[in-house]
């Protein structure tokens, strides 16, 4: 019993701790917050996958779709493929809003049902279908996200990675761009790294 109430109480301060450092302070200053409380798991009980969860859940609020970006009554974060979230994701979006908007999550076993994702994570499982999931969804206003090595090469928008024991996050423009989603100057400054390259495109 008493093992059971503390996982309870560690949940809901995780979910708590989250959410507060979205709020306490500018979208930059929160975004990197976040970066800094990605410590061992042994020392936090929090893993690279749980700040990963925390992304997902607020990067909606530093991108912009074009015209009316949710056409339905829900704000839909997608994870397709294996799912490394769990819970996580869930507890972090219940009852959570954006623009009016009701953020739901969603497990998707087939890339055909992502246009009515707003949000896609990309699981590592789908690694061998890379290539024809984005495929499907390039130039739809859809946020592809994954922590797959190689995922911006490939022609993704956003990849997790871990550095330093903190979990930061890459971005690739020009998918974006074309997909006519606008990323916040904000947001981009605290990008390890902003690629405004097409994909074979040559530097002059």
């Amino acid at each position: 019993m008493d093992a059971c109430l503390q996982s309870k109480r560690t949940r809901n301060l995780w979910i708590q701790c989250a959410r507060l450092l979205f709020r306490i302070a500018g979208c930059a200053l929160l975004l990197l917050s976040l970066s800094r409380v990605c410590v061992p798991q042994g020392r936090s009980g929090f893993t690279p996958n749980d700040l990963e969860a925390a992304y997902l859940f607020k990067f909606g609020q530093f991108v912009q779709w074009p015209s009316d970006p949710v056409q339905a009554q829900a704000f839909s974060i997608c994870v397709l493929g294996e799912d490394p979230f769990g819970r996580k994701l869930d507890e972090l979006v219940a009852n959570e809003t954006l623009d009016g908007h009701k953020i739901i999550p969603k497990r998707l076993s087939a890339v055909t049902a992502a246009d009515a994702c707003q949000i896609l994570f990309v699981g590592q499982s789908e690694e061998p279908r890379l290539a024809k999931d984005l495929a499907a969804v390039q130039g739809k206003p859809i946020l592809t996200v994954s922590n797959m090595p190689g995922f911006l090469d490939r022609g993704g928008m956003i990849l997790f990675l871990v550095q330093n024991n903190r979990v930061r996050f890459a971005v690739n423009l020009p998918p974006a761009q074309q997909a006519g989603l606008q990323l916040s100057s904000e947001f981009l400054k605290v990008a390890v790294y902003v690629n405004t390259k097409a994909i074979g495109e040559v530097a002059k």
